[in-house]
């Protein structure tokens, strides 16, 4: 049975371009999606898989972001000076244990998987679990949990996978699938951002995966790859050979969002706002009559 997944990388070093000028100022991780940051969904997400250490690979200028995750005394105390008992919970959430969190440097751009090889010392020789915070997941079971309990099957590297349009391929991983199994498919390789006519199949790879720490010894002699970037895809499809770990997609069971680029934020913002019960009269009433608004000036 393989070892279980305790610790998890958080690559959040990037400099969030595509949200400028708002990133100017704010990380992108902590941009607000309703009333959370991206990083939280992250978190939680992680936290439902039973992650226990949580390894942040920061740039300079995060200094927010590591703020967010200590606690507030004085808003605390205000708060519990006003009985604002249910704001003292959702504060609750939002604070880590002591020496449950730790925080690496990638001091220049060089990509997703040098990203997470800066984080090796921490990680050790045990699997370990990488979430990107730019994909929200909405899912009535964490993707990661469903991805925690298929890979005690498996073993391996596992990456979350999803079908795209083939004109879309060339903006992700693509898996080469060796065998079909429904949830879980067996990868002979993995492609990074293929040409559409190139493209092996239409199974992305999104920003969900658990790692064998062979990958990182791969990492470490890995070149550059898509882009001139060191792809965490190459140092993963070096197991999908013969004598390698195994590499598998896992078809998850829930709605992705990209929150990495204005529309997909936007999408996720509707999305979400209906979801809660406290907005969900309100929010769909103003949507419908916008609509309506829109149809009417056509």
């Amino acid at each position: 049975m393989p070892r279980k997944v305790t610790k998890a990388v958080f690559p959040v070093a990037g400099l969030g371009t595509r949200f400028l000028p708002a990133t100017k100022s704010i990380p992108k991780e902590i941009m607000t999606l309703v009333d959370r940051p991206l990083i939280q969904y992250a978190i939680d997400e992680a936290r439902a898989a039973g992650i226990k250490e949580f390894i942040f690979v920061t740039s300079r200028g995060k200094g927010a972001l590591e703020d967010y995750f200590d606690r507030a005394p004085e808003l605390e105390a205000e708060l519990k000076r006003k009985n604002k008992t249910e704001l003292l919970d959702v504060l609750e959430d939002t604070n880590m244990d002591s020496g449950a969190i730790a925080y690496v440097r990638q001091n220049r751009p060089r990509g997703l998987g040098h990203a997470v090889w800066c984080a090796r010392r921490l990680i050790g020789d045990e699997p370990f679990a990488v979430l990107l915070p730019d994909d929200v997941i909405a899912a009535e079971r964490s993707c990661l949990a469903q991805m925690v309990e298929a890979y005690e099957q498996t073993g391996g590297n596992m990456v979350a996978a999803m079908e795209v349009a083939p004109a879309k391929a060339s903006s992700y991983g693509v898996l080469d699938i060796a065998e079909d199994m429904g949830s879980i498919v067996r990868a002979r390789g993995m492609v990074e951002k293929p040409k559409a006519e190139d493209a092996p199949s239409n199974l992305a790879v999104i920003g969900r995966y658990i790692l064998d720490p062979k990958v990182l010894h791969n990492l470490d002699t890995i070149k550059e790859g898509a882009g001139g970037e060191i792809q965490l895809t190459d140092a993963i499809a070096q197991e999908a050979g013969e004598g390698g770990t195994g590499v598998y997609g896992f078809r998850f069971r829930g709605m992705r969002y990209d929150c990495g680029s204005k529309a997909g934020f936007l999408q996720a913002t509707v999305a979400f706002g209906l979801s809660r019960p406290e907005l969900q009269e309100e929010f769909s009433s103003y949507l419908q009559d916008m609509m309506a608004q829109q149809k009417a000036a056509q």
